[in-house]
Parts: C-alpha cells; sequence; structure tokens
C-alpha cells in the first residue's frame, strides 16, 4: 500500500472536487482512498508514502489519436528538391514513403521512444493508429510488446489502405483481424484493439465493405481518419455522395465509438449524420495547422451534440500543448475570445475519458475510490487559488508537460522525480537514435 501526501488533489470526479492538503491511498492497481494527509496515515500506518510536496495530483492523460511509428519523420531529409505544397504531396513524399520503408526494428524503436514521450508528459493511455506497409503482419505484436514495456494503457490498430495495392489492404486487414483475436484470447488488461483504416479517399468499395463485416464479426467499432484534407471529400464527390460522412456512413463504418479523426471538410449537411451515427470525432488542431488543411468546425459539432475527443497526430505527445493549441486555434477561426474554452475543456477532460472508458473496458481519467490508479504530480505551484470553477484556466495558462515529476499506472510508478524508472531511457535513447540513421539511410 502506498500513500501520496501533501498535495492538491484535482480529482476530475463527477463533482469536480479539489482536495487541499491531501492524500490519495493506493492499494495494488487501485485507489482506496482519498482524504486528508494526516488522517491517511494514521488510518493507514503500514503504508509506504511518498510526499507531493504541495504539487498538483491529477487524473493522467489521455490521447484519442496519435502515431507512434511517425518518430522517425522529426528532422528527416525528404530526398528531393521539391518540397510538398499540399497535403496529397506530404501524404506522398512523406508518409506512404516511410511506411513502406519500416522494418521490425523500426517499429520498436519508433514506439517505445514515443512511449517514452507520453510518461514524460503525463499521458497514460494512447489510442495508436500504426502504418507499416513493408512489415504488416505481426506489427501490433511488436507494438504491444513496447507498450507492455512501457506500462501505460493502449489501443491499437493497423490502418488498412488500398494504396500500396489490394494485397496489403487485405494484408492490413487480417493483421487488425489476427490481433484483436489474440487479444481476445490473452490477459493483456492494458490493451485493446480496434480496426484501423487509413481514409476514404484511399479506401474501395470493396476494401469499406469487408472492414464493415470484419466489424461486425469481432463487434469492435473502427480507427479512421476523415474529412482531414480537401482531396479526401473531392474523392468522395466524384463517387456521387455528399463527402466523407455520407459514404463512411453508407458502408457502415461509422458506427457507435468509432473514432473519426480530423473532421476537418465535413459538410454542413452531413453533421447530422455523423451524429446519428454515435461515431465520435476527434480534433486534432497542431496536425491540422502543420498540414496547412484547415481546422473543423468545432462550433458546429459540439451543438449537434456530437462528442468530441483531443488527439495530437503524432505532432506532439504533450496533451498540454495540444489542448493550449486547441483553445487558441478556436478563438482564432472564429474571432471569438469567448471560443474554445468550455469545449477544449470537455475534450480533453471529459469527452477523453468517456471515449478512453468505453474502448478500454475500465473508467479511467478520474482520482475516485474505485478506479485504477492512473495519475500524474505536477510541479505547478498556483500564484492564485485553484478552485472547481478556474481549474481549466490554471492547466491552460500555468501548466505544460515539463512540469510532469511522477507518473502511474495501474498503481506502478513509471517515472520519479522526472526520471523514468520503467525502462533504460539513455540506453533506449542511445539505440533509437542509432536506428533513426539507419532508417534515414534506407528512407
Amino acid at each position: 500500500m502506498l500513500i501520496i501526501g501533501n498535495a492538491k488533489i484535482l480529482s476530475f470526479d463527477e463533482d469536480m472536487n479539489i482536495f487541499n492538503e491531501a492524500a490519495v491511498v493506493i492499494e495494488g492497481k487501485t485507489i482506496k482512498e482519498i482524504g486528508k494527509t494526516e488522517k491517511m496515515r494514521e488510518k493507514y500506518p503500514q503504508a509506504s508514502f511518498k510526499d507531493a510536496k504541495n504539487k498538483v495530483v491529477m487524473p493522467g492523460l489521455i490521447n484519442t489519436h496519435t502515431h507512434l511509428y511517425s518518430t522517425f519523420a522529426r528532422g528527416m531529409d525528404l530526398k528531393t528538391n521539391q518540397p510538398p505544397r499540399n497535403f496529397l504531396e506530404i501524404l506522398e513524399k512523406l508518409w506512404w514513403r516511410l511506411d513502406e520503408t519500416l522494418n521490425e526494428e523500426d517499429i520498436y524503436y519508433s514506439a517505445i521512444y514515443a512511449l517514452i514521450e507520453c510518461i514524460k508528459n503525463g499521458v497514460t493511455t494512447i489510442f495508436d493508429h500504426h502504418a507499416s506497409f513493408n512489415f504488416i503482419e505481426g506489427s501490433l505484436d511488436i507494438i504491444t510488446d513496447a507498450v507492455i514495456e512501457s506500462g501505460i494503457r493502449a489501443n491499437l490498430s493497423f490502418e488498412v489502405s488500398d494504396r500500396h495495392g489490394r494485397k496489403k489492404g487485405e494484408a492490413a486487414l487480417k493483421e487488425n483481424e489476427r490481433f484483436i483475436e489474440k487479444l481476445k484470447n490473452s490477459n493483456l488488461e492494458k490493451i485493446k484493439g480496434l480496426i484501423g483504416l487509413h481514409a476514404s479517399f484511399t479506401l474501395e468499395d470493396e476494401t469499406l465493405k469487408k472492414a464493415a463485416d470484419l466489424a461486425d464479426h469481432l463487434n469492435v467499432p473502427l480507427h479512421v481518419h476523415v474529412a482531414e484534407g480537401i482531396e479526401d471529400w473531392q474523392d468522395s464527390v466524384q463517387r456521387g455522395y455528399i463527402g466523407v460522412i455520407d459514404r463512411l456512413k453508407k458502408f457502415n463504418i461509422l458506427r457507435p465509438h468509432t473514432l473519426a479523426v480530423h473532421g476537418v471538410h465535413i459538410q454542413s449537411e452531413e453533421i447530422p449524420l455523423l451524429k446519428e451515427s454515435e461515431a465520435y470525432l476527434i480534433h486534432n488542431p497542431e496536425s491540422n495547422m502543420n498540414n496547412a488543411v484547415g481546422t473543423a468546425p468545432l462550433k458546429q459539432l459540439f451543438e449537434s451534440g456530437i462528442l468530441v475527443g483531443l488527439g495530437t497526430d503524432g505532432y506532439t505527445h504533450d496533451m498540454f500543448e495540444s489542448l493550449k493549441v486547441a483553445n487558441l486555434l478556436q478563438k482564432h477561426e472564429l474571432k471569438d475570445p469567448q471560443a474554445g474554452g468550455n469545449e477544449v475543456y470537455r475534450m480533453v477532460f471529459v469527452n477523453n475519458k468517456k471515449i478512453a472508458s468505453e474502448l478500454l473496458g475500465i473508467n479511467v481519467g478520474m482520482l475516485k475510490e474505485g478506479f485504477p490508479a492512473d495519475l500524474i504530480i505536477v510541479d505547478y505551484f498556483p500564484p492564485t487559488p485553484i478552485e472547481k470553477d478556474n481549474i481549466y484556466s490554471h492547466i491552460l495558462f500555468g501548466m505544460n508537460g515539463g512540469m510532469v515529476s511522477t507518473v502511474m499506472v495501474d498503481g506502478k510508478i513509471l517515472m520519479d522525480n522526472k526520471e523514468v524508472t520503467i525502462l533504460d531511457y539513455e540506453r533506449i535513447k542511445r539505440r533509437t537514435i542509432q536506428q533513426a540513421r539507419n532508417f534515414w539511410e534506407r528512407f
């Protein structure tokens, strides 16, 4: 048993309780009790004690869309005299070449390094969308090994696409099926799977039908990029649809709990279709800005009652950073200083929690009796009082991923005093750089 005491605890429970001079009692993988430090120490004298030194203790953050495999793209030379000029060229000249180059070791070191960055930034749950068309079968097992070593929670999928030919598209579907069936017979409580799809414009009708049938058979939702670039919308229109949502809904890809990622070019008349499907929309502001594709119509989506989560698309592993940009982007787009605040808060601290709890089959995102002990300690000493109605302002203007000092998942400390304890970070860092150089030579 462990007591983390002398803390300011932000529970993010239903009542947004804040506990001052408080302690969280952890027994095994679970939160046993929260109360005043002195009282908890008297009640559980046999427990070990960790002094939070008046720092903030809060739930670990959740990233509902990322790409671990993007690690080696950082700083990489595209080896072309004509840099990408639009979103499609970014895909063709960078990402689709990258995923056809990845080998077994690339996949592992891309994943393990990115997972360490998640830990260092206080992210304890991720939804990864993988692609490695040079190494398909078994690729999700390699990422699983890295996730297990890291200790965090993850939902994994392989993005099916016909962009490299039907044969590889079929192999990608089979990888999702193999992996999900394997999970059903495993004891990996912290890992789940979805059926991944790249995007409507790289998927033929036959592949969409097979993916929907597989989702029915396995009884799982899907994870798919939706209307990220205008090219995706144009492709659906050329096929005779209103847009991407219209096409994917007609093929039963959009269904309850499916992760529909981006949604930049959703048409207004498609929003009721998305609402009707009960799929989740995942917003990725920094990636959208970097690729110059635009921004999702968040105001309309929220007003229509669509549940919107926040992801990073692999652009960063710092969810504090992502929520700050999401907030600013809405203000900038709508030219309204009041825009974004409530929506971004709900995305990160309400909706991401709901999405993860539903798709992982376990309640996460709260510090509450009976919940998993997934928490972070943040080196934040506020100059003003933290109260129920200003928690988000303190996070928005005061916190960042670099302030995270301790990370715990399932009652196990993964990082303490800013030192990753579950892995040999220095060895992995050196080996990752070596593997990246090897990858760049092959790219």
